[in-house]
């Protein structure tokens, strides 16, 4: 069981807050739950929320004590964070778990001195300020989430999913992080450079979408698609199908198309025993040796053993025979 403390620095955004319950509540390993989640703060009890509510959280900070990953989600105490906070992510830094933030919460992060001399976004709006203020800091704007060495942060509101969704993966695999994507009905796969910021979310009325297209293309990774393959299937030029592509993801369609489909080989090296030169060929990497490349470039892993660390989390687990 892997166990999650969450810190509500007061004022709380009460949606990121909410987010790792309900994300890593839904990761089922084996038919068992994979993770357990507390939420403490500095002052259990009710704490004050964004708008007219409050929130009441059970626990102190001794959760952070015993836990793998620490999550401090998003908050309006972009200065003066309680020094009790502080002094706990200092601690657990010290015993090297995992830490992460959502939003805002990577100024608190800040202030105890965990991102000098790393990586790190916030929300959209806020980044100026966390450049301006904190100066030993690399601050990536635009982008969902960034992971530097234990410390990942992410931008606000969804993109706290997209990082939830990226430690399942890390822990236990495509496999299941997809299948808390499908419970949560978001996407499976934004991956931490995509835009925070997109030219067209949904399209103007009257316009055309490129879902139906990406969904097509999904059903046929296997295939060696073509930017005019996607562009007929749209009914639009190669021109505009690159622009809306770039628009409604912030990848080019290539990009994407390479992005599924290494997480399709990912997803069947976990879940069956097909060889890899056949996972290549059924992902759309064409051999084993450009799967071995696109793994090693995202995972550091090869095939072999990305499989064999899969199948040794998953235990006696039987695999599909494809």
């Amino acid at each position: 069981m892997h166990r999650v403390a969450v810190l509500a620095v007061p004022p709380v955004t009460t949606f990121d807050l909410s987010i790792p319950e309900l994300v890593f509540g839904a990761a089922l390993v084996a038919g068992e739950p994979g993770y357990e989640v507390r939420v403490g703060t500095a002052e259990p009890g009710l704490v004050d929320a964004y708008g007219s509510l409050q929130v009441h959280i059970p626990h102190g900070l001794e959760i952070v004590a015993d836990a793998d990953t620490v999550i401090v989600t998003g908050t309006g105490a972009r200065r003066d964070a309680d020094p009790r906070v502080l002094a706990v992510l200092r601690a657990a830094a010290a015993s090297n778990p995992r830490i992460a933030s959502i939003c805002t919460g990577a100024f608190v992060l800040a202030q105890a001195g965990l991102l000098d001399g790393r990586r790190a976004t916030t929300y959209w709006p806020f980044s100026a300020e966390l450049a301006e203020r904190f100066a030993a800091v690399d601050v990536v704007g635009d982008v969902l989430f960034v992971e530097d060495g234990p410390i990942l942060t992410s931008a606000g509101l969804a993109a706290g999913m997209d990082l939830c969704l990226h430690l399942i993966r890390a822990d236990h695999g495509v496999s299941v992080a997809n299948a808390v994507a499908r419970l949560a009905v978001v996407s499976p796969a934004r991956h931490g450079g995509q835009a925070q910021r997109l030219d067209a979310p949904l399209p103007e009325a009257g316009a055309f979408s490129l879902a139906e297209t990406r969904a097509w293309a999904l059903d046929r990774l296997g295939q060696p698609l073509t930017l005019g393959d996607l562009a007929a299937h749209a009914h639009t030029s190669v021109r505009t199908l690159s622009r809306r592509f770039q628009a409604e993801t912030g990848l080019t369609p290539l990009q994407w198309l390479l992005e599924q489909r290494v997480d399709r080989a990912r997803e069947l090296l976990e879940i069956t025993d097909l060889p890899v030169d056949r996972i290549a060929e059924r992902s759309g990497l064409g051999s084993a040796d450009s799967l071995r490349h696109h793994l090693v470039r995202r995972v550091r892993l090869t095939p072999t053993a990305y499989r064999a660390r899969s199948r040794a989390r998953r235990g006696a687990d039987p695999v599909a025979k494809g």
